[in-house]
């Protein structure tokens, strides 16, 4: 799938998947609270405590991530760009209403670009970094690792999600 954004290996990544769902279900999955509490973290390194989107530019990309020490850990963005079932951008550079951010963490842009393939979707995440420090910083972290991860349980989630539609469905004909 063209990916719109220009990347630059030195500076930013790239995970692109097929994952067995259509788009719909995706991005229901990707942009709805209770379902990025199912898929976002790790399991094996904490759970979403909290989660929250609006889907609008400007709007605030915000999920708190609970350690397994039990300390919570807030990722506080600002939504740049929507179209539904296709692209979300968001970034951590800005608070919601553009508002500068200030933390301590990595900043990072992010750009999600979808396309129905066939019965599923082709995913595509990318990373964008200020500099090539800022993405040596973020694989060290685990920051790169993590995001394999989230991906592979979001198309795990999506998957099961259009599996629960079809048994809806059959259950809903059987009756």
């Amino acid at each position: 799938m063209s990916n719109s954004v220009a990347i630059n290996p030195k500076t930013d990544f790239a995970i692109e998947r097929f994952i067995d769902a259509p788009p719909r279900l995706v991005w229901e999955a990707l942009t709805k609270p209770e379902h990025m509490k199912e898929w976002y973290m790790p399991k094996e390194w904490g759970r979403v405590a909290r989660a929250a989107m609006d889907l609008r530019p400007g709007g605030v990309f915000s999920i708190d991530i609970a350690v397994g020490d039990g300390r919570e850990v807030p990722n506080l963005g600002c939504v740049l760009d929507v179209v539904p079932m296709k692209r979300l951008v968001w970034t951590s550079m800005l608070f919601p209403d553009y508002r500068p951010a200030v933390f301590d963490d990595i900043p990072i842009t992010a750009v999600i670009s979808m396309a129905a393939e066939g019965s599923g979707t082709r995913y595509v995440f990318t990373a964008l970094h200020r500099d090539e420090a800022d993405l040596e910083k973020n694989k060290s972290s685990g920051f790169y690792e993590g995001t394999l991860i989230a991906i592979d349980q979001l198309a795990k989630h999506a998957a099961s999600m259009k599996q629960s539609a079809a048994g809806d469905r059959l259950t809903a004909i059987d009756i």
